[in-house]
């Protein structure tokens, strides 16, 4: 049967008929058996059969509502705030006849709140639907009838056979059968899943190499039996069932959904899972959203707000149970049947309930409904205009603006006090050099590494470097030693270890080869910059790696069997043993041309010594000084050993390792366990020094920072020599810093390791590092009791923080690291970093910061308070993570200083103003209370009660919450000591909030009773005593006024937008007044009829509107004068030192068009300037930071294409690529 054989349902229908039914509860009869819960069973080319197992279709759907759910849902979200659903029980009460307010007081402006985020939440979800239809209506070619036939990605099946054509998506997790390329092999670039541009290598099986047209695919009739769906996107097991033969599956078969084909015309693939079961869409996921800390004090803020509205009712409703007297006949308390409960003077414990109801929806302004839209909106102009914006944080090298991939933890950034660091791509630049070796025992290579210069300078020792004037070097390789170089190392007394050496180097690697097979213009795709500069070694030593298939490795060998002669040899590659963070090694099997067997390894000198044959202690005890001597040198080393096999000895282990690789069950596991039978007995070789220089302006940052009071800890990888010399170069340990260094690397271990008892050697190192903390920290009290008080540092290895982080010993290992200035950690794992890094953030309650730039620092980021991914050279994983993205670490200055510390300081002033101006509000109506026998009258009228947050004093906090800063950004920079104010949370502690609620107070009481006792005796015009409408509208109209006022004297820099801002506001309330009550309104808002045309017609009125905000904002002028005067802030007096200095510094929204921008500089910033999505789902894992080079194509503008820049291809048809314009 050709293509598919009844398609049921025919497309789409058929696929969402059968979505909802899991795979493991298929029933069939005859051919198709019941599927195990374990894995799934595909059946390629036949619809029929996969039909029946009811496996979901290919659509996806990034969208969280549709049309039915948008508004129970949508609504649920918002209401899931303590303040929305506060506000909505205030509605609610104000529909009750014991509300003396109208509804529309409070329903107004919780409706806006709504609207406004429902809004945006429609608009978000309706991106995130055209995105998601863009992609489900791509087409691809699919078989059936023997022919190809272009299909929606949408109505992909299960078992379907697909063509991809080069730079095509994949639409589908697919099992690759075969490819236009020979040995049935194809390159897949993986950047949209990790960010990684290197070209991956792709093998096909054998068995189905051949099904690449249409009519032998057609007769393909395979079933695959493999894991259920998962989202491990580096792991597949599972088998091929052809001609009643079992063929294990492997990753290096599987093409996921959203990686591209790169270097090959097509492939051909069975579609083995699909939508939401491929790997990639079980990977999106939203990262958990993190709250700032101020956010959560602003949570207690608003608790004590409840409290203080509470207090107020209950006070309000005992006040109006003891007033309630038939006493007072004149206002008719006298209990007949009308007589309302509320006023029933005998009941007066109902009159006390109805009342504190009533009085809650009068004081409900207290709680300001309008401060998290403001601080939202705030936050989120913040992130999208100042720091994306930011030209200090742009890096024109490689194009990359800073990224805020949040906007919710703005002000975290300027409370920062522990910075958690990688070291490697982070610190260092991760563009590794090929610097020195050893071979045989024999150091080679004469340059001088950066780290010893650094070294030399602090010691102030002199170093010559021997490295030859002039020297053309290529990138990637920087070693200078004639004994190496152009086949002299045949004269050297090791010969057959340099050829063994470099062999290791061009043999033992995952490296793929790009354009032409010559020396010169060779590219090379590595998984690491390690790995690449180790093959451009072997290159320039004479062991040229120029072609590679699935089962073999190129190299042309020169200088080997005599000097001058040049062969190309094809080594047969049996198996690769891959490398992993666990492993931390890789191995390669091969077969020589003459049928010699070797297997050749690399890896960390820990676990390769572990695996050495006995005999030759000099050359290991050699190679171990020469190991530390590189590690001091600041260079990443790696060792390299091989081993000769004897046939007999490989085809009994790989018979083990075929059946490790076919099983389905802990496949991973089983393969580690296979490969420790083969790696041992190993012959050492040598070790490699790659030098891995320091970022630009690190050391400065570092140093600054420090002066800011942030402890910064470095977590890495590296041996601890290389560490402690990196960490002396970027500054962060100095020579007068007493260190404490508590290391694994002692003579009682390696004497208790050699033996091999491991539980002696767990009680040894548990009491050891038990007693060196004790002694640290001892010895960390004292050195802080003494008059010099040194800065402190520790320095401890991944062996030792294991056991100190073990919970008996965590506190001592908290304690005596907050005491150091700066901590150092290295041969830590991954899932270390992140216990340290919650070590701090949960032991000490200090805000955290984590930086990393690739996989192993994720866990990290995530697990900090705030997490900062580097975009450099190893993927995008930790940018992804991450809720912070900037190019080089230095930018950590520019962030943290700058935007983080002028961010929170404006924040603070908003929360503040808010809590102070609302306060301020509701008291004066709080006081009207007690002249009005606790009834709950209101003061003011309806609409100005609800119009007072949401348009009167909305727009001028918003304004100071973008524009305000104290000090400029150079001034910030100049003095990080600044910056140690947020650590402090000076501008948020309870003094600070009760110093505003002193003034609410003070001001209310000035601006209730002067208004009410200066208008005892005012008169109209027709001399008419003022009424109470005329009075209220006096005490509003003098509020709107001094909480403007007010706003302005808290400000530090009042541009064009704060006068707007505040007259405006003042301005919209007259024009507001003048028409509201220039009309006859409905009976409940009859009495504000021509209210305001009468005041201003009287004198009373302009006096009054002078002298009251004077005599209220009077106490508060005085204060400020005096905490300035007697008790300035930090910033304050920096204000002081640079008043007459005239500020050119632009606040944020950065422009081009000064004369302090490159041409370059601006050509770039343009081009990032272009429209961009930078939070669209794209139905792949992850969201893309920005589609420049997309968006620059329809300018006319040439861009260089982007790792991440494939999601808007991929929902497009492909079509030939526009030329590039010079």
């Amino acid at each position: 049967m050709a293509g598919w054989r009844g398609s049921r349902g025919g497309g789409d229908g058929g696929a969402q008929s059968v979505e909802r039914v899991s795979s493991s509860r298929t029933v069939r009869l005859g051919k198709v058996q019941p599927q195990a819960p374990g894995h799934r069973t595909v059946f390629c080319n036949d619809r029929d059969a996969n039909a029946l197992a009811k496996f979901k279709g290919n659509s996806v759907s990034t969208t969280k509502y549709d049309v039915f759910t948008f508004l129970p849902k949508g609504l649920f979200e918002q209401f899931r705030r303590v303040a929305n659903l506060y506000f909505l029980m205030i509605s609610i009460i104000s529909c009750t006849p014991v509300s003396p307010v109208s509804p529309i007081t409070n329903v107004l402006p919780l409706s806006m709140v709504l609207l406004v985020s429902l809004v945006k939440e429609a608009w978000e979800d309706w991106k995130r639907f055209q995105n998601d239809m863009a992609i489900n209506n791509s087409s691809i070619e699919v078989l059936q009838d023997q022919k190809w036939v272009f299909t929606p990605w949408k109505k992909l099946q299960v078992g379907d056979i697909i063509k991809v054509k080069q730079d095509g998506f994949f639409p589908a997790d697919l099992l690759f059968l075969a490819s236009t390329n020979a040995d049935g092999v194809c390159y897949i670039e993986t950047a949209n899943l990790d960010g990684e541009t290197n070209l991956k290598i792709r093998k096909a099986l054998e068995k189905t190499w051949d099904y690449v047209n249409p009519e032998k695919i057609s007769e393909f009739k395979g079933e695959i039996q493999c894991e259920q769906p998962n989202n491990s996107l580096y792991t597949y097991t599972g088998n091929l069932i052809v001609d009643k033969q079992s063929l294990p599956l492997s990753p290096n078969q599987l093409l996921l959904r959203g990686c591209s084909l790169r270097n090959t015309e097509y492939i051909v693939g069975a579609v083995v899972f699909t939508g939401h079961e491929t790997k990639v869409m079980m990977n999106s996921m939203k990262i958990p959203s993190k709250r700032s800390t101020l956010e959560k004090k602003l949570d207690k803020l608003i608790l004590a707000l409840f409290s203080v509205l509470f207090s107020m009712c209950v006070l309000g409703a005992i006040g109006s149970g003891i007033f309630i007297n038939p006493k007072y006949y004149y206002l008719r308390f006298e209990n007949t049947g009308r007589t309302e409960k509320q006023f029933n003077p005998d009941n007066r414990f109902v009159v006390a309930i109805l009342t504190f109801f009533t009085l809650i929806t009068l004081y409900s302004p207290i709680i300001p409904i309008s401060l998290y839209v403001s601080v939202e909106m705030i936050k989120f102009i913040q992130s999208t205009q100042f720091i994306n914006n930011d030209l200090h944080m742009y890096h024109a090298e490689s194009n990359t603006p800073a990224s805020a991939r949040t906007s919710n933890l703005n002000e975290e950034l300027g409370q920062v006090e522990y910075i958690f660091s990688d070291k490697t791509g982070t610190l260092t630049r991760n563009l590794m050099e090929f610097f020195k070796c050893s071979i045989g025992g024999e150091v080679y290579g004469t340059g001088v590494s950066e780290i010893e210069i650094k070294i030399a300078q602090r010691t102030g020792a002199k170093v010559e470097s021997q490295k030859q004037p002039h020297a053309a070097r290529e990138k990637g390789f920087n070693f200078d030693d004639g004994r190496l170089m152009q086949g002299a190392w045949r004269n050297e007394p090791n010969p057959e270890s340099c050829k063994e050496f470099f062999r290791c180097l061009a043999i033992c690697h995952t490296v793929l080869p790009e354009g032409e097979e010559s020396p010169e213009k060779i590219r090379y795709q590595a998984a690491s910059p390690d790995e690449s500069a180790l093959v451009i070694a072997a290159k320039n030593f004479g062991f040229f790696f120029y072609k590679r298939s699935p089962t073999t490795i190129y190299v042309r060998e020169s200088h080997v069997e005599k000097m001058g002669k040049v062969q190309d040899i094809a080594y047969e590659i049996l198996n690769v043993l891959e490398f992993n963070s666990t492993r931390k090694r890789q191995s390669v099997v091969c077969r020589y041309p003459d049928g010699r067997l070797v297997l050749y390894c690399k890896g960390a000198d820990t676990v390769i010594y572990e695996r050495l044959a006995d005999g030759d202690g000099d050359l290991r005890r050699i190679s171990r000084e020469h190991l530390e001597q590189f590690g001091a040198s600041g260079l990443r080393t790696l060792c390299l050993a091989y081993r000769n096999l004897s046939p007999d000895e490989y085809e009994n282990w790989n018979e083990k390792y075929v059946q490790a690789k076919s099983s389905l069950r802990d496949r991973e596991k089983k393969l580690d366990e296979v490969a420790e039978l083969i790696e041992k007995n190993l012959i050492l070789i040598g070790c490699t020094a790659i030098e891995d220089k320091l970022q630009e302006g690190v050391p400065q940052c570092i140093e600054t920072l420090s002066r800011a009071g942030i402890k910064i800890w470095v977590l890495t990888g590296d041996k601890m020599e290389t560490a402690i010399n990196i960490a002396y170069a970027c500054k962060l340990i100095s020579n007068s810093m007493k260190q404490f260094i508590i290391s694994s690397e002692t003579d009682d271990i390696r004497e208790i390791e050699e033996r091999g008892d491991q539980v002696e050697l767990a009680r040894f190192m548990k009491e050891l590092v038990k007693n060196e903390l004790k002694r640290c920290n001892e010895e960390a009290q004292q050195y802080l009791l003494s008059e010099s008080r040194p800065k402190l540092a520790l320095v401890i290895d991944g062996k030792c923080l294991m056991y100190a982080l073990d919970p008996s010993l965590r506190v001592v290992l908290l304690n005596l690291s907050l005491n150091c200035s700066a901590v150092v950690c290295c041969r830590v794992s991954p899932l270390q970093k992140a216990q340290v890094t919650s070590l701090v953030k949960k032991g000490a309650n200090r805000i955290t910061l984590s930086i990393g730039d690739g996989a192993n620092d994720v866990s990290m980021i995530q697990a900090a308070h705030v997490g900062v991914g580097i975009s450099g050279q190893e993927g995008m994983q930790a940018v992804m993570a991450s809720d912070f993205a900037i190019a080089q670490f230095r930018f950590l200055t520019e962030l943290l200083l700058v935007h983080g510390r002028w961010s929170y300081h404006r924040i603070c002033k908003v929360v503040t103003y808010f809590f102070y101006k609302n306060l301020m509000f509701t008291l004066t109506q709080f006081w009207f209370t007690f002249e009005t026998g606790f009834s709950g009258q209101r003061f003011y009228d309806d609409w100005f009660q609800s119009l007072y947050n949401v348009i009167f004093t909305a727009l001028p906090v918003i304004i100071i919450g973008l524009f305000d800063k104290d000090v400029n950004a150079t001034l910030s920079k100049k003095y990080p000591e600044l910056y140690k104010e947020g650590i402090r949370n000076a501008f948020f502690k309870w003094r600070v909030v009760a110093t505003w609620a002193f003034f609410a107070v003070y001001q209310s009481l000035v601006l209730y009773y002067f208004v009410v006792a200066s208008s005892n005796r005012a008169m109209n015009s027709a001399g008419k005593m003022f009424g109470l409408w005329d009075v209220s509208t006096m005490a509003f109209t003098s509020v709107v006024v001094t909480v403007n006022i007010r706003l302005l004297m808290m400000c530090n820099t009042i541009t064009r937008w704060h006068h707007i801002s505040v007259g405006g506001s003042i301005l919209a309330w007259f024009t507001f007044v003048f028409i509201y009550s220039g009309f006859v309104l409905p009976k409940e808002q009859e009495n504000i009829y021509f209210v305001i045309y009468v005041l201003m017609s009287t004198f009373y009125f302009y006096f009054t509107l002078l002298l009251v905000p004077v005599a209220a904002l009077f106490v508060d002028f005085i204060y400020l004068g005096v905490q300035r005067w007697f008790f300035p802030y930090d910033y304050q007096i920096v204000q002081e030192i640079h008043r007459h200095e005239v500020d050119n510094n632009r606040i944020g929204l950065l422009e081009i068009g000064n004369n302090d921008v490159s041409p370059d500089d601006a050509r770039r910033y343009a081009i990032m300037q272009l429209p961009g999505q930078k939070s669209k789902h794209t139905g792949f894992a992850f969201d893309s930071p920005g589609y420049e080079s997309f968006f620059a194509s329809q300018a006319g503008v040439y861009v260089p294409q982007k790792a991440w820049d494939v999601a808007r291809r991929a929902s497009m048809r492909n079509r030939p690529k526009p030329p590039r314009k010079n």
